[in-house]
């Protein structure tokens, strides 16, 4: 029977901050999961719970069992970053030594050079904000000018927002390959260039996240999903995980409009898909939630999660094998609006296995050594 490896990437569902947090504009006290329980009054999740969740850490509504029915435990980053890209690279494998760049503001040498080879006659912004906040911000300019909205946060992004009905969404993603390059040709050391189109839905700036693209750097050498490729084993990317890979060791993708569209196209797979490896990002927890600092709305999103690990396990054979992670933290309580550095949960189940302690692991490349060991 075929083995096959399903990773689910909870995207920012940290648990817990990592001792050189305070390096990163963080403090100890960081947890996303245990944080939103808190605030929340408990997380339902009876699933999760069965997994063995509540072992890990204290967390409330969780409680711990004596039957975990998947192995749990806790994955540090070694990396150095608090992003997407740094995190799902050292899942697959690959560890970087030198943290991605990141702004305030762009100086004018960039911003004259897309200017000139995008021929948008000028931008709007050049600051770190949210980006529901910008487009609310800036739109009437927008609209007067037709400039692109160009922003940043505390994350190495440059970010492009702009109204598609006002500008067609083919001139956003051609903008955002010019920025790109320019970024690479004089070395910014930016991790993710990404397309923030909108409309205006009832009056209001309303961001399409089906229609979102990350123009993410390449990975400077092979990762897990390279050396599966190369022994002849197929890799399927389900949401955001080709942009960051920027394709390399991904055969096929599926994009998602979401997390329910995501958790509904992974069912899809388990159950059709001839891939060796299902690789799954679920964004909603990090874009919608975390950096909106929506603690109910993290919880609900949890929960839902929790509701199709049953589906899952159903729809797997007693060959695959299924393990749920995140990438790095965003604790809707903490300040701001920016990732936290912390370490991530650990749950990988298998029919007919009985749930053992991992404890800890002093890095998220664990995670590619086991599917390495499952597939090869």
């Amino acid at each position: 029977m075929k083995k096959r490896a399903i990773v689910v990437v909870v995207d920012s569902m940290g648990c817990g901050a990592l001792k050189d947090a305070n390096e990163y504009n963080d403090d100890l006290s960081c947890n996303t999961i245990a944080n939103l329980a808190k605030a929340t009054g408990g997380l339902n999740v009876p699933n999760f719970e069965k997994m063995g969740l509540g072992n890990i850490i204290d967390i409330e509504g969780v409680k711990k069992t004596t039957t975990p029915s998947a192995d749990f435990g806790i994955l540090k980053m070694k990396s150095k970053g608090k992003d997407t890209t740094t995190g799902h690279w050292e899942l697959m494998g690959l560890v970087l030594e030198n943290p991605f760049k990141t702004y305030l503001k762009f100086d004018d040498k960039l911003i004259n050079e897309f200017i000139k080879r995008t021929n948008c006659g000028g931008i709007l912004g050049n600051k770190p904000a949210s980006g529901t906040a910008i487009i609310e911000e800036l739109n009437t300019l927008h609209q007067e000018t037709k400039f692109p909205i160009v922003y940043t946060s505390a994350d190495s992004v440059f970010q492009i927002a702009l109204d598609i009905d006002l500008i067609p969404v083919e001139t956003l993603y051609e903008w955002c390959k010019i920025a790109r390059e320019i970024l690479d040709e004089y070395n910014y050391g930016i991790s993710r260039v990404i397309a923030r189109p909108y409309q205006i839905i009832n009056g209001k700036p309303t961001r399409i996240g089906g229609l979102r693209h990350d123009y993410s750097v390449e990975p400077p050498s092979d990762t897990l999903l390279n050396i599966l490729q190369k022994q002849g084993k197929k890799t399927l990317g389900i949401g955001k995980i080709y942009d960051i890979f920027v394709g390399s060791g991904v055969d096929e993708k599926i994009l998602t409009k979401g997390n329910t569209d995501g958790l509904n196209k992974t069912l899809e797979a388990i159950k059709n898909s001839d891939a060796d490896l299902i690789f799954t990002n679920l964004v909603d927890t990090d874009m919608l939630y975390g950096h909106r600092r929506d603690s109910f709305g993290y919880k609900k999103a949890i929960e839902e999660i929790d509701s199709y690990i049953p589906k899952f396990i159903n729809s797997m054979t007693n060959e695959d094998i299924l393990i749920i992670t995140a990438d790095h933290g965003c604790d809707p309580t903490h300040k701001g609006t920016d990732h936290t550095r912390e370490q991530v949960p650990y749950l990988m189940f298998k029919k007919e296995n009985t749930g053992e302690n991992i404890g800890i692991k002093d890095s998220f490349v664990y995670v590619s050594e086991i599917i390495k060991k499952h597939l090869l």
